[in-house]
């Protein structure tokens, strides 16, 4: 559907500008964004590079069992029913730190491996488990304490103060993770009834 609508905008983009003679700015602006675009990549691509060698090498280390000290308070709240000492359990808690830490793209691999350790663990296989839905709604909602991406967007497009959401982000972040946790929560509970 997405495609439709931006396939759509580009179609009367280019009438529009046929129409009102304006091909040159169109092919202008067109080759700009490209050039634009291939710079943000570029300084994207070395930070996510970055954050997830540093991901890696926290996962072969004893960083991560502290690291899971840290979060067991808020995953034993969440996660109840879950073994603390699976995989499963660990892909989390990756997960969320990397999360945390504002590395979306890094957190996904730990993010698809605790999917399939949780879809090992679900008795159900025609449906998600209690957990898969927990850590899918924390997932898509994405704690952050330090907007790392968004910070090195910022910084790509020059920003005089690229930290200067962090505020904001706190915010947002904490009401949105709340919210969804609570929506999850009463989800799962309208299912079982």
């Amino acid at each position: 559907m997405i495609n439709k609508i931006w396939c759509f905008f580009i179609i009367i983009s280019v009438i529009f500008s046929c129409i009102n003679g304006n091909m040159k700015t169109l092919n202008e602006s067109v080759f700009l964004s490209i050039n634009d675009t291939t710079k943000m990549v570029i300084n994207l691509f070395g930070s996510m590079c970055f954050w997830c060698g540093i991901m890696a090498i926290i996962s072969e280390t004893s960083l991560q069992d502290k690291l899971k000290k840290i979060i067991h308070p808020l995953n034993q709240i969440i996660f109840k029913k879950l073994d603390k000492k699976s995989k499963a359990y660990e892909h989390i808690t990756i997960n969320i730190v990397t999360n945390m830490l504002g590395i979306g793209n890094a957190a996904t691999p730990a993010g698809l491996k605790a999917v399939e350790e949780l879809e090992k663990e679900n008795p159900h296989t025609d449906k998600l488990s209690d957990e898969m839905i927990l850590f899918i709604a924390i997932n898509t909602a994405s704690l952050q304490i330090i907007p790392t991406n968004v910070i090195a967007i910022r910084n790509s497009l020059n920003s005089q103060n690229p930290s200067g959401i962090i505020v904001a982000v706190w915010f947002v972040s904490i009401m949105t993770f709340l919210s969804v946790i609570f929506l999850a929560k009463l989800y799962l509970k309208i299912r079982r009834n």
